[in-house]
């Protein structure tokens, strides 16, 4: 049986302690265990000089990793990949900041992966690359002389051609990222978005709905959506609002309707915006009638737009207090720091309204999370950006438009008096379209895509 090599930026390495895995490790792990795997890609830290890579071993799955110097990490990291490309692929280019030195040492930083991945390759392997920072790496993998069945995932959007136009080196990323046999997407419009742009700018030629060719050489391109573990999330949830911090935050609302945001403190999750619609709802409804807690947990503080955004969902929080709150009470709550995830399973749970309303978003697992979360019996209501990934799936949300403060604060509002039998008849057709999925299956869905009856032979997820 062939084993997987995953790349990504980052390599999950477990502690020795244990430690919550995060998503794609989750979606990833049970699949390498069960076949044997090897995670490859950047350490998380940054030294003075580069070396060969580092080994560690979990059982049946290997991990390598390599540092970044301060000038890769400068050029690779913070500069091109989350200056440059990150806003691009989200329909931001007035947040771009272009060097060339960064998109050399981006590419240069890809090379380098692809170098020190070759020589630990073998020849059954199958290679499944991720996201937006490795778009270099599937070619620099060819120029290695690698042949193996190679796969990339995109986990965040991608524009039409003219967004992606916007920067510079994209040409030469989308030729790199076409040496994949298989090109994976969270929705069939990045999917079409890309294959757009690799035909205007890249001279590939689209010949069906799932492939292009490029030198006579086909590639497959497929939707595969990020998916929850949704039964086991609701399981959590449950058990999680008889625990003391969901009870300790339902006894402080006093009866109050909870609407509940949750995201990393970033320009593409609408926070400014949003904030400015529930300040219009909170204007025009009885005071201590509802609250809003926004957990904005900070993220890339070393690029200075997310350091303006930190500064401006800050002055945003504190007018709606000082404009509408009294003396022991405050409508809205912004906590700027992270929080477990089986304590917001319980948060979700309380929530009225689960407000997902990003500029622009790959899927947002969040949507999908709080869907799990909400009692059955009587569920709460999501109020979801129509540009998330996740509103292909979730289309019972009520979906918004997140640049216009006014429909946001009517769909809130909306959300907040909406009958018991709407909120079940919308919650049962969100929950049936994420209930039968989970990550692993995700993961296996891809790898079946990418080489055909290589997983024949797998026991399914779960199974003995």
């Amino acid at each position: 049986m062939s084993r997987i090599v995953v790349v990504s930026n980052r390599v999950p390495v477990p502690s020795a302690n244990g430690g919550q895995a995060g998503g794609l490790a989750v979606a990833l792990l049970g699949l390498m265990e069960r076949r044997g795997g090897l995670w490859f890609g950047w350490s998380g830290a940054v030294t003075e000089e580069t070396g060969p890579p580092a080994f560690a071993q979990r059982g049946s799955v290997g991990y390598a990793t390599l540092d970044l110097t301060e000038a890769e990490h400068r050029g690779y990291y913070t500069g091109y990949s989350n200056g440059v490309l990150w806003p691009m692929l989200h329909s931001l280019p007035h947040l771009m900041s272009f060097r060339r030195q960064d998109l050399d040492t981006y590419r240069r930083v890809n090379r380098r992966f692809a170098d020190n991945l070759a020589p630990l390759l073998r020849g059954d392997d199958r290679i499944w690359v991720h996201d937006y920072q490795l778009f270099s790496l599937p070619g620099a993998l060819r120029g290695q002389g690698v042949r193996n069945p190679t796969g990339f995932f995109l986990h965040v959007p991608f524009p039409a051609p003219d967004g992606a136009a916007v920067a510079p080196g994209i040409r030469g990323l989308v030729q790199d990222v076409l040496a994949s046999d298989l090109i994976g997407f969270q929705t069939a419009t990045d999917r079409d978005n890309f294959a757009a742009t690799a035909t205007e700018f890249a001279g590939a030629a689209r010949t069906g709905d799932h492939e292009l060719e490029l030198g006579g050489r086909p590639i497959r391109l497929g939707i595969f959506p990020a998916e929850i573990a949704a039964r086991e999330f609701a399981a959590t949830a449950a058990s999680q609002a008889a625990l003391e911090p969901a009870r300790l935050l339902a006894r402080s609302i006093q009866g109050q309707s909870l609407l509940l945001g949750i995201d990393r403190l970033d320009p593409t999750k609408g926070l400014p915006e949003r904030l400015e619609a529930f300040r219009r709802v909170i204007a025009r409804r009885t005071p201590r009638s509802a609250t809003m807690l926004q957990i904005a947990a900070p993220s890339r503080e070393e690029v200075a737009a997310y350091r303006k955004l930190r500064q401006e969902v800050d002055s945003a929080a504190g007018c709606i207090n000082s404009e509408f709150g009294e003396p022991d009470w405050l409508p809205l709550r912004l906590l700027a720091r992270p929080q477990a995830r089986d304590t917001v399973a319980g948060f979700m749970r309380l929530a009225k309204v689960g407000v997902v309303t990003p500029l622009r978003d790959g899927m947002n697992l969040v949507a999908k999370e709080y869907i799990a979360a909400q009692d059955p019996s009587d569920p709460g209501v999501l109020v979801l950006s129509r540009f998330a990934g996740a509103a292909a799936q979730l289309s019972s949300a009520l979906l918004v438009n997140p640049h216009d403060a006014e429909g946001m604060a009517e769909a809130l509002a909306c959300a907040l008096d909406m009958p018991l039998a709407e909120r079940r008849d919308r919650w049962q057709q969100a929950w049936e379209a994420i209930a039968g999925a989970s990550p692993e299956g995700w993961g296996e869905d891809f790898l079946r895509a990418l080489a055909p009856g290589d997983l024949a032979a797998l026991p399914a997820a779960g199974s003995a």
